[in-house]
Parts: C-alpha cells; sequence; structure tokens
C-alpha cells in the first residue's frame, strides 16, 4: 500500500472530510449577506396550499383545466381548491395560508418568489438543480461554491454544514465538492439525535489528552509536509491533513455549539423539541460563529411529497412554521437579521390539479410541478413584505417575472458579494459555474 493511501485513510477514517480548513480569495464586490441559511421542505411544498393564493380554483373547483390535456410526472384529474384558506398579513399586506400562521406574523420580512420553474419533474433530478445547478449528478453544491469563493469566518469549524435526521433522496451528492477540491465538501450531521456527543459522535479523543493530540499532529504534520515536499501538489492528501487539523480543533468549540440545552428554556420551547426545529436552532447558533452556509433539511427522504392527500400539509407546515418564524425572529433580536440571508422552499411545487394515478388511497393530493412554484427569500439584502412574479390563474406556469432556479443562485451569490459569472474553476479543459451557462441576477429582490 502506498503512503499516500494510508494517510488518506487516516483523514478519511475521521468522517470529517468535509471540515478543511478554507483559504478563499474573498468576494468580488462588497456584500449585503455574509452568511445563508437554507431550510429545505424536500418533497415538494405545494405553493397553490401556502404561499400563492389562487381564488379562481375555488371558482373551478372539480372542472376540468381548460386546454389540452396536461401530462404531469403521474397523472393529473380535475382542478382542486385548496382545503385551507389565506388571509392578508402585516404592513405588505401579504397573503399566506392559515398554516403557516406564526410564520404569517413576519410577513414583512418575506420577499415570497410566485414564478420560479425547473427542468425536471422528477425528485433527483430537480433537488440536484436546486442544490447544484445541474441536472445530473457530478457538479459541486452550492454551499461548496460558497466556501470555494469565500471560506469561512471560523478555522475551528466547516464552512458548509448540512443538517438532516437522515438524508434526503440522492443523500451526499447534494452537498458533494465534485470537482472543486474536497475541502469544500459540506458535512453532513445527524438531528435525529438531541445533544453534542450523539450528533458529534466521537469528536472527543477518549485515549489522548489534547497536548498528547496536538504532539501527534505534529509530527503527522513534519511527515506530510515532507512527503508534499517531494511529491508536489496532492488536493486529496492536502485536504486530508487539514481535516485531521479541524477535527482536532473542534473539540473545544463545537460540542458547545451543538448543545442547544446553553439556550434559555424559552427560546428552546419557540423552537420545538423535534428533529427540524433542532435543526433550525442549531443553524442559528453556527451562523453567530461563523458557518459560512447551514443547509436543514426536513425530513428523511422526501415528507413534502404529498401525493396522496394535501392536507398532510397542515401536519408538515405545523412542524416547520414555529421554528422558521423563531429562526428569523431570533437572526433579528442577535443583530444578524440583515447579513444572514435566508432561503426556504423545495425543489418543486405541486399542481392545482387532483392526483389522479390510480394509485392513491385518499385521493386528494396533489402530483409534481416544475413549471410554476414557490421560493422564500428573508434577511441579507432581500426586500422583505414583497410578493415577485406570478403563476397563471390556476398555479400551474410561472407567466409573469419567471425566475428558474439559476436566476435564484444567481441572486443569492450576489447577495453574497459574488459575481456568478466569475465563480469559476477550470476542469476538464472548461471553465465550471453554479450556474452553467445561464442565469441572471433578478435585481427586483433585492432591498
Amino acid at each position: 500500500m502506498l503512503r499516500r493511501d494510508v494517510l488518506r485513510g487516516i483523514g478519511g477514517s475521521l468522517g470529517l472530510l468535509g471540515l478543511a480548513e478554507t483559504a478563499a480569495a474573498g468576494p468580488h464586490f462588497a456584500p449585503k449577506a455574509k452568511r445563508v441559511i437554507f431550510l429545505f421542505l424536500n418533497g415538494g411544498m405545494s405553493h397553490v396550499d401556502t404561499f400563492d393564493p389562487k381564488p379562481v380554483l375555488d371558482q373551478r373547483d372539480g372542472e376540468p383545466m381548460p386546454g389540452p390535456k396536461l401530462k404531469t410526472d403521474r397523472a393529473a384529474g380535475n382542478l382542486m381548491k385548496s382545503p385551507f384558506k389565506f388571509s392578508k398579513h402585516g404592513q405588505s399586506g401579504l397573503e399566506i395560508s392559515e398554516i403557516f400562521p406564526k410564520l404569517a406574523r413576519r410577513a414583512d420580512d418575506l420577499c415570497v418568489i410566485r414564478s420560479m420553474y425547473s427542468d425536471n419533474g422528477n425528485h433527483g433530478p430537480s433537488l440536484l438543480m436546486m442544490n447544484c445547478g445541474h441536472n445530473l449528478p457530478g457538479r459541486p453544491s452550492m454551499g461548496s461554491w460558497l466556501t470555494y469563493g469565500l471560506g469561512t469566518e471560523n478555522k475551528n469549524l466547516p464552512g458548509f454544514v448540512v443538517l438532516c435526521p437522515g438524508y434526503p433522496v440522492l443523500g451526499p451528492q447534494l452537498w458533494d465538492s465534485a470537482f472543486l477540491p474536497a475541502t469544500y465538501q459540506g458535512t453532513h450531521l445527524l438531528t435525529k439525535e438531541s445533544g453534542p456527543e450523539k450528533i458529534l459522535q466521537n469528536i472527543r479523543n477518549a485515549k489522548l489528552t489534547s497536548s498528547e493530540q496536538e504532539r501527534q499532529l505534529a509530527l503527522l504534520d513534519r511527515l506530510n509536509q515532507g512527503y508534499l515536499h517531494q511529491l508536489g501538489h496532492e488536493p486529496q492528501m492536502e485536504a486530508s491533513i487539514a481535516a485531521m487539523e479541524v477535527a482536532y480543533r473542534m473539540q473545544t468549540e463545537a460540542p458547545e455549539i451543538f448543545d442547544i440545552t446553553r439556550e434559555p428554556e424559552k427560546v428552546r420551547a419557540r423552537y420545538g423539541d423535534h428533529e427540524f426545529g433542532r435543526g433550525c436552532l442549531m443553524a442559528l447558533r453556527m451562523a453567530e460563529k461563523g458557518v459560512r452556509m447551514v443547509q436543514v433539511y426536513f425530513g428523511n427522504f422526501q415528507p413534502w411529497d404529498s401525493h396522496d392527500d394535501i392536507r398532510i400539509h397542515s401536519k408538515l407546515a405545523n412542524a416547520a412554521d414555529g421554528p422558521i418564524a423563531a429562526l428569523l425572529e431570533d437572526l433579528k433580536l442577535r443583530g444578524m437579521f440583515e447579513d444572514t440571508l435566508v432561503v426556504i422552499g423545495s425543489e418543486f411545487g405541486r399542481t392545482p390539479m387532483i392526483q389522479n394515478s390510480g394509485l392513491e388511497r385518499v385521493g386528494n393530493g396533489r402530483d409534481h410541478n416544475v413549471h410554476g412554484f414557490t421560493t422564500l427569500l428573508a434577511g441579507g439584502g432581500a426586500k422583505g413584505g414583497f410578493a415577485y412574479g406570478a403563476t397563471d390563474e390556476f398555479g400551474y406556469k410561472a407567466v409573469e417575472n419567471k425566475v428558474h432556479v439559476h436566476d435564484l443562485q444567481a441572486t443569492i451569490l450576489h447577495l453574497m458579494g459574488l459575481d456568478h459569472t466569475k465563480l469559476t474553476y477550470r476542469y476538464s479543459g472548461r471553465d465550471y459555474r453554479l450556474t452553467d451557462v445561464d442565469g441572471q441576477v433578478v435585481k427586483s429582490l433585492l432591498a
């Protein structure tokens, strides 16, 4: 076995390759936001039942969709009105569904993009597009691009962290660094358990003291640097070395951050003692300590995929509503709202027609919809109390001020001080970027 394979094994055995220290060039221009928190309601949140009211659906409930019969991912029946009521909130008068009552009280903080669209109606490709800017695997994730461009503000913590009770569809492909150096890969941590020792398993060395570990790492560093001097540039080995160093430094800072019992009981109560609530509170604490991007997945697999009964959205929203509202409130209380960009959304939306494939038990659900859906922004330079764009009168297609996923990504990078056309990496003979060869900054979304 080659020595480089042994060293790579040492780094990999830590399970923390994504924690490597980063060194980046910095923003292209003055940023509005310093960090991103992406709250991902994986599975497909129905826009027409949450943030995009459609009175015509109430009027035309049970009727066929006008025009040629539409082919959706499975099969679509007649139009179906939302079982939930919408009302206006805040000074802005944003209309929000009754299933998000706490978030509705923060309506004037929300920038609601009602004209999103994407390319592929299946979960996998749409997840890859929203996270990595391409329908096929093998491209770096947005968090990887951000840490590649900006680095981390805290050398004792990773620049990009992903929180989930287990894994969403496709799992690690969604936070992969792909052809970017492994240093920029997202660090996946489980929120199904509470307590730092369970979330960060093996974070403490049970056999060696801190000073003994420091001497051990110093010896390994001398050996590694000598070998690199002979070998030349070796990205995988360099990432493994940096990962071991960050893992060592994390022993002092990370357990404190993930110990949410350090927050007052009244704070924890607002987030709730469940996986998504704990994830949102951890995201707040990590953002406060300089993590560049935190992504919180709502749950395993695709919980918002309501083919059978759209009324399940009420239960899902009940679990998401409090934590999201609490996060926005606490970002304001801690003076972080203005420079923290919060993104809230799914890989796609859902159809205004009833699901009708013959596979449903209840027969009251909706199919996937990439032609029109909603994504929310808050803080970080996004315009609050504002609805942008529109779907058609039924909520099926984006028709006014359409925003492709690449446009959203270009806008997020812009708010972080990065020009999406200049944030590139040369690989296999061409320059790659998050937005591929497309995307425009949507300036109307900027405060």
